[in-house]
């Protein structure tokens, strides 16, 4: 009996383990909205290659760029996250209240990676700083 449920909990494992690999796609097999994105804020002829992550529960696609930069969709193609490295994130891709807040407690900064977060959102700042937003766009805290 032991042994049964340990080759059950083992199979069951590796189905886990086996649906979380990256698989590298075209760009053409992004959803529309976010090459949509792509096409408005990034030089789309710049995509090096295109991870597709298939989750449990939703598949997220990463789209990288030849200088690094990344950007990640869900499969709606909704905005996940941008990271631009040390270039300033596209401020259309960031809501007015975050932009808002940045300019006037860090004027002399500026936001490297935007994206969603467990409990709302952060801002990574091009001074090293973390800010966590809630769902409403609300200053929380700075995370260390």
């Amino acid at each position: 009996m032991k042994k049964n449920l340990f080759v059950a909990l083992l199979a069951l494992t590796c189905s886990f383990t086996a649906c979380a690999k990256d698989q590298v796609i075209t760009y053409d097999q992004v959803p529309e909205p976010a090459k949509a994105i792509v096409a408005a804020h990034f030089d789309a002829t710049q995509v090096a290659y295109v991870l597709l992550d298939k989750g449990l529960f939703d598949d997220e696609y990463e789209v990288r760029f030849n200088d690094g930069r990344t950007i990640e969709f869900n499969k709606a193609g909704e905005l996940l996250k941008v990271d631009c490295k040390l270039m300033e994130v596209p401020s259309a891709l960031i809501p007015e209240p975050v932009q808002a807040y940045v300019k006037a407690s860090f004027p002399n900064a500026f936001i490297t990676e935007w994206g969603k977060d467990d409990r709302g959102y952060k801002a990574e700042l091009n001074n090293g700083l973390d800010l966590k937003f809630n769902r409403q766009f609300e200053f929380v805290r700075i995370d260390d």
